[in-house]
């Protein structure tokens, strides 16, 4: 449980860092984000779960 924890924070600590210092970028990919089609985002939102699965299991295997 203490892992999930400390990934949930590391979460915000990459999406606060990305507002922070980058704020005009952040607004460009939220847009690019709402123009691009559902089956696109779904996509590599499987592929990006894909690769966090990979990357745990090999480290914590």
């Amino acid at each position: 449980m203490n892992d999930l924890i400390v990934g949930f924070g590391l979460v915000l600590v990459f999406e606060g860092l990305l507002w922070a210092a980058f704020p005009n970028l952040a607004t460009k990919l939220l847009i690019a984000a709402a123009q691009t089609p559902q089956q696109s985002l779904r996509t590599a939102g499987a592929i990006a779960i894909a690769i966090g699965v990979a990357i745990v299991w090999s480290i914590r295997g």
